[in-house]
């Protein structure tokens, strides 16, 4: 937010945010300082799948979509914590390298535990966003933006291992999303943990383990069953795809054999994602994952979690931006005040 308001540009890592509101501030900072770049790095935003989903789309061969499976199975940093934990682990001795105060921000009042920082933060929901929030951008990136989803008007979860303080073991999210034009509903269903496999449809081939899908940084080393990806169904197709940058295929693979000679050619990348960055800066090209665009998606996982950490249905309203449902849900919407002197960022 300081960024934006002395006019420079601004590449921040995926989510967003953690708060639907925090990602709401930057949107409309970006609105307001509109000469100011924004990027955030789901950088498959810049590669094959970005293109060809594009390309499909616009050639009619992804149309009439109704319904999407996304999956990130491996394990996870907080699988095989104790779920029955009653309180935050017990304080440790500060790194004199660490300036805890500035790094808690607004998420205060914890002592220093190591499980805290570098990649552990994703663990809680005081300062991460789980499974969701680290592969939901990798995933849904191109889905999200080339079907028009926005935001979704229902979410339901099914969880194990649910918890008041770190992610559960497993999460099954069902967001449900309304007609968009011509476009019909969507539902899109999101599994996550080590068991929790979504069904496979016929044809789909090998289990999903492609060797060019990145691995998932999760601390421990273990074979995953079903590699982070989609299954995307319309009305007449399904296709199967990694995440990031890997691109879609149409199953069963009689069918994508049948299809090949109509598919529209897909134009390569002329620049990865962080080039991309630096050439919006010069005026060069456009970003492609603008807060404009990266930002209601990041408010989708917001709102996934919001369900996740209070293991309850929510009821969307996507024209207030308000959950109707449960009040509490709409208070953590806003999160935690802002810290004194900071309250500046907090106001657009």
């Amino acid at each position: 937010m300081m960024a934006m308001g002395l006019g420079k540009h601004v590449y921040v890592e995926k989510p967003m945010a953690r708060t639907f509101n925090e990602v709401e501030l930057m949107m409309k900072a970006a609105k307001k300082y509109n000469k100011v770049v924004t990027q955030m790095g789901n950088q498959g935003h810049s590669e094959a799948n970005y293109f060809q989903f594009k390309a499909w789309k616009e050639a009619g061969i992804i149309k009439d979509v109704t319904s999407i499976t996304a999956h990130m199975n491996s394990p996870r940093r907080w699988h095989g914590w104790d779920v029955n934990i009653k309180s935050f682990p017990a304080a440790q001795t500060l790194p004199d390298s660490l300036d805890w105060d500035l790094w808690q921000m607004a998420t205060m009042d914890h002592d220093y535990n190591k499980d805290f920082v570098n990649g552990q933060w994703r663990c809680w929901f005081d300062f991460g966003m789980g499974a969701l929030g680290d592969w939901g951008a990798h995933i849904l990136d191109t889905a999200h933006e080339f079907l028009d989803l926005g935001l979704p008007y229902q979410i339901n979860p099914v969880l194990q291992g649910h918890n008041d303080f770190f992610f559960p073991t497993s999460s099954t999210l069902a967001f449900k999303f309304p007609k968009r034009g011509s476009m019909p509903a969507i539902d899109v269903n999101w599994y996550d943990g080590i068991n929790n496999l979504p069904p496979i449809p016929k044809g789909y081939g090998v289990s999903g383990l492609d060797p060019n899908i990145p691995p998932p940084s999760t601390g421990v080393i273990a074979p995953a069953k079903l590699n982070p990806g989609k299954i995307i169904y319309s009305k007449e197709l399904t296709f199967k795809g990694g995440s990031d940058g890997s691109t879609l295929s149409i199953i069963p693979e009689e069918k994508a054999m049948a299809m090949a000679s109509s598919l529209p050619e897909v134009p390569l990348s002329p620049s990865n994602h962080f080039k991309n960055f630096i050439q919006a800066c010069k005026g060069e090209e456009k970003a492609r994952s603008p807060f404009a665009i990266a930002g209601p998606l990041s408010q989708v996982f917001c709102l996934g979690v919001l369900a996740q950490k209070l293991n309850t249905n929510l009821e969307f309203d996507r024209k207030r931006k308000v959950i109707t449902n449960n009040k509490t849900a709409n208070a953590l919407l806003i999160g935690p005040a802002p810290r004194k002197g900071w309250e500046q960022y907090y106001k657009v």
